[in-house]
């Protein structure tokens, strides 16, 4: 199961049955850690769409060109 399912699983049999995250996660076999995980994604759509800017004028440009280009413009 990916990790996604594995903690809808775990909220699931929490809310139905009334157990704790930790006889929950125990019952299906999966990681607290995994459980709590709270993915923090940065704010850096700007970024991106310059970056795709860049790769639809400049096909043949890898990943390192790219990043080298946008370094010059000044991007982190």
């Amino acid at each position: 199961m990916k990790p996604a399912a594995q903690r809808k699983a775990v909220e699931h049999a929490r809310q139905l049955f009334g157990i704790s995250e930790r006889r929950a996660c125990t019952i299906f076999g999966v990681d607290r850690t995994s459980v709590r995980y709270a993915p923090r994604r940065s704010d850096d759509g700007d970024l991106r769409s310059r970056l795709r800017e860049i790769a639809a004028e400049r096909r043949r440009f890898g990943y390192r060109r790219l990043g080298i280009m946008l370094a010059r413009e000044g991007s982190p």
